[in-house]
């Protein structure tokens, strides 16, 4: 989900014989959506042209170059080494101006190029300002008009001179930095002085809301030359009509700070969600099945326990699966429940699809047997909603009966991303040893930390074990208990000794996928679909038996033992029953 924005903008010399108001607006492309959209506005200080080209300059350099900065940058990070770098090449231009024309160090001469600066980045739910100058910045909410900038100068009265901070004046720069939170409804005024300078924030509010964005933004330069305003007049207006996705910031922002909801009734509201029942609860986290007054559409509500609301690492982790879930359904939800955003919450919640429907643990706690070509399917639409994540370079960690859901709708989906991995997570889920043990790969309870660490043939094992169990009602290796690696010391037998109608494939398929040598295991989720995909036409050859040494290193030593107890037994034969010469 990007932004819906509606921007307009106005820009006239008035009196002055030159122009050196600039303004630019640069939108994501699809790759860079994650950027968000930066809006700035400058005003030129000089004699000699040289304002218009600093403002230009400092404008399109910075709405340019900002969609080349790394995604890993806060906003505030990339918008001061943009301007930064620009304050520095028009501080040294400067310079070598003045030198030039045979004249000292003169930042007020007629060869230097100065410029304030109103720089604005909406990013998800929230919005980050960069100022310099005397431009200013100013946010109507409701009825309120609030400005966000404060002017740098000596005093009202001072023109050119009376500005303390410019790009390009000094070396040394100070940024002013404001972030906030965005809300639907929002509306945005970028001004030069030529504008504020002779309009009151009553006039500027009344004047910002009227019409479309382009019409008010229009109606501020008129009213502002026709109160006989001697400078260039500049007005940029940005309404917000819908929020672009929520960032793991944002996500984390609300977690610190709105409350986590009572435990809830049915029939009580929050945010215009009616409860109509409990789902589920586990001392860590509520689920609830609520319904949306509006317009009648139910969904899955999560929140954590009351008793862990004030536990900032599950706060971080609820976020974290909130971004997650989020992030991955934005553009196919196919194989998940979508997950929604809650720009407005007065409370710290998740909001998933509701999704009529059994989880496969719970199919397979009421006795129900599925035909083996359903559950073949069925394992392709798995197999390709994991390699999904996969590609978004997350590794789900717990895949089981528990987290397979068949919907209503006939869909299979993966559920629960509270302990997935995304690269962005909170270091107290990195450090969690997720999972449930009788699906975690061997080798994560061993001792060699870079065999351990979770990955996606972690979740592929984890799968192969949860067919494995679908088609037998067992587990390849048993129940596992943490660190109990004697269970892993057999090969598991082929599901068709359990169940015969499995086709000796399909034997091969799930025995490679749970193989207890990892190098025999499938090594993404596309090389697993696609032999599900290829069936009996192509298929896998019979995994080779681990051998003994493999499945038991201490096997030699056992083996050792014996052959010493045997050797010493027959020694004590000989010495006590065979004749003496």
């Amino acid at each position: 989900m990007s932004f819906d924005l509606e921007i307009g903008y106005a820009s006239e010399r008035g009196p002055r014989p030159v122009l050196e108001d600039h303004v630019a607006v640069g939108w994501p492309r699809q790759q860079e959506e994650g950027w968000g959209v930066i809006a700035a506005l400058a005003d030129g200080v000089s004699a000699g042209g040289r304002g218009k080209e600093a403002a230009q300059t400092t404008v399109m350099s910075l709405v340019g170059d900002y969609y080349a900065t790394p995604p890993t940058w806060d906003t505030t990070v990339a918008l001061d080494r943009l301007i930064a770098a620009q304050n520095a090449w028009l501080v040294d231009h400067n310079r070598r101006r003045q030198a030039a024309a045979g004249k000292t160090a003169d930042p007020d001469g007629a060869g230097a190029g100065m410029t304030t600066l109103t720089a604005l980045v909406l990013r998800g739910h929230s919005y980050t300002l960069a100022h310099v100058g005397d431009t200013r910045a100013y946010l109507i909410r409701a009825d309120e008009c609030l400005q966000l900038t404060q002017d740098h100068t000596l005093g009202t009265e001072v023109f050119q001179n009376g500005l303390t901070r410019a790009i390009g004046l000094d070396d040394a720069l100070r940024i002013d930095y404001l972030e906030g939170e965005l809300q639907i409804g929002d509306t945005f005024v970028l001004t030069s002085d030529g504008v504020h300078g002779v309009l009151g924030r009553k006039a500027l509010r009344e004047l910002a809301m009227s019409g479309s964005a382009d019409e008010a933004s229009a109606a501020l330069v008129r009213q502002a030359l026709a109160s006989r305003g001697n400078d260039n007049a500049t007005a940029l207006v940005i309404r917000v009509k819908q929020l672009a996705a929520a960032r793991l910031e944002d996500l984390q922002r609300a977690g610190r700070q709105l409350p986590v909801p009572p435990r809830l009734a049915p029939g009580e509201q929050l945010d215009g969600l009616v409860v109509e029942a409990q789902v589920a609860a586990n001392g860590v986290h509520r689920l609830y099945k609520v319904r949306d007054q509006a317009t009648g559409t139910c969904y899955a509500l999560k929140t954590l326990h009351e008793a862990r609301a004030s536990d900032p690492e599950e706060r971080a982790m609820l976020a974290h699966e909130a971004w997650l879930g989020a992030r991955v359904t934005e553009r196919d939800a196919r194989g998940f429940a979508r997950v929604h955003d809650t720009p407005n919450a007065s409370s710290f919640y998740v909001l998933f699809d509701w999704i009529e429907g059994h989880t496969l643990a719970e199919l397979l706690a009421q006795g129900q047997r599925m035909p083996v070509f359903e559950i073949i399917e069925a394992m392709r639409g798995i197999t390709r909603a994991l390699g999904r994540l996969h590609q978004h370079g997350v590794i789900h960690r717990d895949i089981k009966p528990d987290n397979l859901h068949l919907g209503a709708d006939g869909q299979w989906r993966l559920l629960d991303l509270g302990v997935a991995l995304s690269g962005q997570e909170p270091k107290s889920l990195q450090v969690l040893h997720a999972g449930t043990p009788s699906f975690i790969n061997p080798e994560q309870w061993g001792d060699d930390p870079a065999q351990a660490r979770p990955t996606a043939q972690s979740d592929l094992f984890a799968l192969g074990v949860t067919f494995y169990q679908w088609l037998t009602g067992r587990l390849p290796y048993g129940e596992v208990e943490p660190y109990q690696m004697g269970r892993y010391r057999r090969d598991p037998q082929a599901p068709s000794r359990w169940r015969p109608d499995v086709p000796i494939w399909l034997d091969h398929l799930v025995r490679k996928a749970v193989a207890r040598d990892p190098r025999q295991r499938f090594e993404t989720a596309e090389e697993m679909l696609l032999a599900l995909e290829r069936g009996a036409s192509r298929p896998l050859h019979a995994p080779l038996a681990s051998p003994l040494l493999a499945r038991d290193p201490a096997a030699s030593w056992k083996i050792a033992l014996a052959v010493s107890l045997l050797f010493n037994l027959l020694l004590v034969y000989w010495l006590v029953f065979l004749p003496k010469a």
